[in-house]
């Protein structure tokens, strides 16, 4: 978009793209585009006439939940709002990372900026100013059942507003909210009527939650595109099962993409061209030869997951919704967040695939039988174990995030004294996708590990320039293996090959957030 690093990058409300969302988790500064505010204040001016007129609206004089039914007086409405603030902040459990806050901030305050949840722009102001701060509220994993919104974890963001509850400043200390206003400059909010309840409804930190592991599950995917490709050299596999004619008889979309980045990776490699006639093998395995239609239908999972969550980032999810142009306020179930929760439980199925194929690939390099090079691809097998534990390290982790893959949408718990019946579990199911993507990106720089390894036991034949890039990149931080060492060191390094993008940008694939 042209901004420089010191230039907000403007968030329009209500079309802001996967890739704006992502720039604002990475730490790009961010507003909101501009004429947000004539709508913010026409909705605040509709809901100061209800509250004048003396209409009992949901939320602005009532009780909340199952004390819907109780009045309350005008004398009391900032209390009410201030009550709300502080009774629901139940959260538990350890804070949100630093990058799905600042998330949590963006998304709230772009929904507030719709123009149907009857806030001051002051309140909307007060969330971008701790977003350019870089004072980020604590928010506790745990306490939403993602139904009546986020809750406990959106109060503890409303708690910091209103100078209470506790911020990370931008040195790293923990602060109390009144100080961290101090550090951002801004004055504790006075909550008018509805806006308590505007700042808790809403599916903003299930959705910032489920956007951080998109993004992170693009670049292991991707990734994982790389590593497969490598090891389809390293084990002297064919790339037949990549031809454009057998994914077009197919027709599924995802898997003729995936199979064409597979043969742009592997172009014009020698070691392929040493054994296109007279091996003896006629089929690779699964792993190998399956990765366009594993892979492929993994590409059109994370892409519908996406289109819901982008939909999502940018929707309106409180309740009731303020509509200025009639005058009227209406109560609904927008805070639902049932396709936050369908999303997160397709990336999760997604991850798990992943991963699965990955460590497939990892077992068949270590097997002499299946590749014909040293067992576990020690220079001295016997004397030196080599990746046999490595291979170990990665089936333990599929098999951990094939547990943690369990579809979460299914469940509910009534809540509220059964007024909240139905709830989504939307926020458990995206909290559990970073230990899954965490997971995911080790599998997938033991792979690279072992694919490299492969590949120069091949040596001089060179696979292709794109793969002997990739190759670069591992030996850049990891020595190739000639003897045994501690296998730890050389697992963070290429895991932080897959978390960083860097084998991620050797893809000729466009993602989800990858385009604006």
């Amino acid at each position: 978009m042209g901004e420089t690093p010191h230039t907000p990058r403007p968030i329009p409300s209500g079309r802001a793209s996967l890739a704006d969302w992502r720039a604002v988790r990475d730490g790009a500064p961010a507003a909101l585009a501009d004429g947000w505010r004539a709508p913010v204040q026409a909705a605040a001016d509709t809901v100061a006439a209800a509250v004048a007129r003396g209409e009992v609206v949901y939320g602005i004089n009532t009780g909340f939940g199952k004390l819907a039914s109780t009045r309350i007086g005008p004398e009391a409405l900032a209390q009410l709002q201030r009550n709300i603030v502080r009774s629901h902040a139940a959260g538990t459990g350890p804070a949100l990372p630093d990058r799905v806050v600042r998330l949590t901030l963006a998304l709230k305050a772009a929904s507030l900026a719709r123009g149907h949840s009857g806030v001051q722009p002051a309140t909307i102001e007060a969330l971008l100013g701790l977003l350019a701060a870089d004072v980020l509220p604590v928010i506790p994993a745990q306490g939403s059942v993602g139904a009546s919104g986020d809750l406990a974890p959106l109060a503890h963001v409303a708690l910091v507003l209103i100078g209470e509850g506790e911020a990370r400043l931008p040195d790293g200390r923990i602060a109390a909210g009144a100080e961290a206003l101090r550090e951002a400059r801004l004055a504790p909010l006075e909550l008018g009527p509805k806006e308590g309840l505007a700042l808790l409804n809403g599916t903003q930190v299930s959705t910032a939650l489920a956007l951080d592991a998109l993004f992170a599950i693009e670049d292991a995917f991707a990734a994982a595109l790389v590593t497969g490709a490598l090891s389809v050299d390293g084990a002297r596999g064919s790339d037949t099962p990549f031809d454009p004619r057998v994914q077009a008889v197919r027709g599924h979309a995802g898997q003729a993409e995936v199979a064409g980045a597979l043969r742009a990776l592997l172009a014009a490699s020698a070691i392929r061209e040493s054994h296109r006639v007279g091996d003896p093998r006629v089929q690779d395995p699964y792993s190998l030869r399956c990765q366009p239609q594993v892979m492929g239908a993994v590409l059109d999972l994370i892409r519908t997951a996406a289109a819901t969550l982008a939909t999502e980032a940018n929707a309106v999810s409180d309740n009731p919704l303020v509509f200025a142009e009639t005058g009227e306020i209406l109560s609904g179930g927008n805070f639902h967040a049932e396709p936050v929760a369908f999303a997160a439980d397709m990336l999760a199925l997604a991850v798990a695939e992943i991963g699965n194929l990955a460590e497939r690939r990892i077992a068949l390099l270590t097997d002499p039988a299946m590749t014909g090079l040293p067992a576990f691809l020690a220079p001295d097998p016997g004397l030196h174990s080599g990746f046999m534990l490595a291979q170990v390290t990665a089936a333990a982790l599929a098999a951990e995030t094939k547990a943690l893959a369990a579809p979460r949408s299914i469940d509910t718990i009534p809540t509220s004294a059964n007024q909240e019946d139905h709830v989504s579990m939307a926020t458990g199911a995206a909290l559990r996708l970073g230990a899954m993507a965490g997971n995911l990106a080790t599998i997938i720089g033991i792979e690279a590990l072992l694919a490299a390894q492969a590949v120069e036991f091949h040596r001089p034949l060179r696979s292709s320039a794109t793969l002997e890039q990739a190759i670069a990149c591992v030996r850049a931080t990891v020595p190739r293996w000639t003897e045994d060492r501690a296998m730890a060191p050389d697992i963070a390094a290429a895991r932080a090959l897959v978390e960083d993008g860097t084998l991620a940008s050797l893809v000729p694939l466009t993602l989800p957030s990858s385009s604006g």
